[in-house]
């Protein structure tokens, strides 16, 4: 299982893969039991790992960064329902988080999320875009950059054809 593939899911607890997606939903896999079932676009929404940002004092960084501090600091993770050790462990593990901005209820987010990572010996790291998918989207960039600038507007064409007649409203009695 990639880390690329996990994906949370508004309104239910834990870490779901997702198998496949339509235009109405998505079907995912659960990280805690391996149950598989169908969830609506309607009443549910998506959100990949890869694609959260944390807030902090400035630039927004990735989950992973989080995740990865959390796991190379010597600081014990304290339990998730205190929330006064929760940012004093993240004011340890991450001091430029933003801690107006992030809630403790992120905080205990993540802390449950990086322990489903670890139980499952899943590897954080973001998918890296390969040097020639890189170029290819580089060059396709440069095509459509030049294809706005010579396509400047053209005037509208002089029709010699002769004036529409208006009829007048009738009149009536």
């Amino acid at each position: 299982m990639e880390y690329n593939k996990l994906v949370a899911v508004t309104g239910l607890s834990g870490l779901f893969e997702l198998v496949s997606s339509k235009a109405d939903g998505g079907i995912v896999r659960s990280l805690e039991d391996k149950s598989t079932k169908f969830v609506s676009n309607r009443v549910h929404s998506f959100s990949h790992l890869e694609s959260i940002e944390i807030y902090t004092t400035g630039e927004n960084v990735n989950l992973t960064e989080i995740f990865i501090a959390m796991q190379s600091s010597d600081t014990v993770v304290p339990d998730a329902n205190n929330a006064k050790e929760l940012k004093a462990y993240f004011e340890k593990v991450y001091p430029n988080m933003d801690f107006e901005r992030v809630y403790s209820s992120d905080m205990k987010k993540m802390v449950k999320w990086l322990d489903i990572l670890k139980k499952h010996n899943i590897e954080i790291k973001l998918s890296e875009v390969s040097s020639e998918e890189a170029g290819a989207e580089a060059i396709a960039e440069k095509k459509t950059a030049a294809a706005k600038a010579s396509a400047a507007p053209k005037a509208a064409p002089v029709k010699n054809a002769p004036a529409k007649k208006v009829n007048a409203p009738r009149k009536m009695a």
